[in-house]
């Protein structure tokens, strides 16, 4: 694609690796047939390369942004699956990031569209705040016909139980079962403990099983993905700092083998932070050793090895893969073929490149658009006659759970169980 950007502009670093990034589409139209909003609304404009187009006039002319760019960049999910399909290698991520922060910088949206998004960069962060909404939530269920429209989406998606706050969630330090392996930060994380502190539980009890030291680094907080992929660049990088700070002091203490995370969308964000902080002098270094220690929890399960197994029958499992898992960390073969090591039958959801529609905050901002995404991932899961889902993120969790077909774990869950953890509550009462 040719490019027209002056030298002033190319004079900014955000421009310039814009400008690289869009050189490199050749219009060819294969992001299309994996897009999601594409296959549902049929609109160029949704598409990658729609997308594409009016971020380029956008940030070639120097223009604020209008209602219209900004209405098909909001449906996009940043799922990502363009940057797969893509045979030029566009680095789409990168390029609609940088759009959403020109939004938010240029564009004065309606109110009714601001309040919920301030609401959510401030809240979700937060723990104790957001757990105290989820219970207002509930109590606001009943009156739900009566919420602004904007409010609604939060109130269907918050859970009718909250669990307890964790044991696993605390800086703290948990020693290895036998000989120490390897020594490692678990990203805790901010919406998942609240939401699903099992999922840390499990990967603090797998990992000590197979000889991981786990350390809980005080402070580490949010990633900063929220805020990031809202368009809010100043508060995304702030987590981002915070994060590297704290792991960096850990690192240059008693030392780190691996930070492991085990929310997709989180992992996705930290692995990108090398890019995010690399014109900053004094966090660039920093962020690439912190980006390059980053794994999912499937990664170092694979590097590790999975001990053995406990005997007993195993139910039948459907694999959702998470965008932010195939896509924006291209972990495709370790949670399945760890699932089937320990013993599991793991059968592929058709249409597994497409969306289900969490992404992120977009199931509370696009609630129309992520509920046909939902149905139609819901749908395809059906078909695999499957015992259970698994997945690797939090966010396909809460976005699917609560209409499947069958219940819907953590990959960690099984993991931990089959080696001798735990049977995952959500399976309770099921045979075999």
């Amino acid at each position: 694609m040719q490019t027209s950007f002056s030298l002033i502009q190319l004079a900014d670093p955000d421009i310039r690796e814009a400008e690289k990034i869009l050189r490199a589409c050749v219009h060819c139209g294969f992001c299309t047939a994996t897009c999601p909003t594409y296959v549902l609304l049929g609109d160029e404009l949704d598409s990658p390369r729609g997308r594409i187009y009016l971020i380029k006039e956008m940030l070639e002319k120097g223009r604020a942004a209008t209602a219209a760019v900004v209405k098909h960049i909001d449906r996009c999910l940043s799922c990502l699956a363009c940057m797969t399909t893509c045979p030029s290698g566009v680095h789409y991520q990168h390029l609609v990031d940088h759009a959403r922060a020109h939004i938010e910088a240029t564009y004065a949206r309606p109110r009714q569209e601001r309040l919920p998004r301030d609401l959510l960069a401030w809240l979700l962060p937060r723990p104790a705040w957001f757990r105290l909404s989820l219970v207002g939530a509930r109590l606001a269920r009943p009156f739900r016909r009566w919420l602004p429209a904007a409010l609604a989406p939060l109130v269907d998606l918050a859970p009718t139980r909250l669990a307890t706050p964790s044991w696993s969630d605390r800086p703290q330090t948990f020693k290895v079962r036998g000989v120490r392996r390897r020594r490692v930060a678990l990203l805790s994380g901010c919406v998942q403990p609240v939401l699903a502190p099992q999922i840390n539980e499990a990967t603090v009890r797998l990992l000590t099983r197979h000889g991981c030291e786990v350390v809980v680094v005080p402070g580490t907080g949010c990633c900063g993905a929220l805020a990031h992929h809202l368009g809010k660049a100043g508060e995304g990088l702030a987590h981002a700092r915070k994060a590297v700070e704290v792991w960096s002091r850990e690192m240059a203490g008693e030392g780190l083998d691996a930070i492991v995370i085990n929310a997709s969308g989180c992992g996705t964000q930290v692995k990108d932070y090398g890019f995010m902080l690399r014109e900053d002098e004094a966090w660039a270094a920093k962020a690439r050793r912190v980006s390059a220690l980053a794994r999912d929890v499937s990664e170092l399960m694979a590097e590790l090895g999975l001990a053995p197994t406990v005997a007993g029958p195993r139910p039948v499992v459907a694999y959702h893969s998470a965008c932010s898992m195939q896509h924006g960390q291209k972990i495709t073969a370790e949670p399945k073929a760890l699932l089937e090591q320990a013993g599991f039958v793991v059968r592929d959801v058709p249409e597994g490149h497409l969306c289900c529609g969490s992404a992120g905050t977009y199931n509370i901002l696009q609630p129309e658009l992520a509920a046909r995404l939902k149905e139609r991932k819901l749908a395809n899961i059906a078909r695999v006659r499957a015992d259970v889902i698994a997945t690797g993120n939090v966010g396909c969790m809460t976005q699917l759970g609560p209409s499947a077909s069958a219940p819907i774990v953590h990959t960690v869950e099984l993991l931990d169980w089959a080696t001798g953890g735990p049977r995952p509550a959500a399976l309770e009462g099921m045979t075999p």
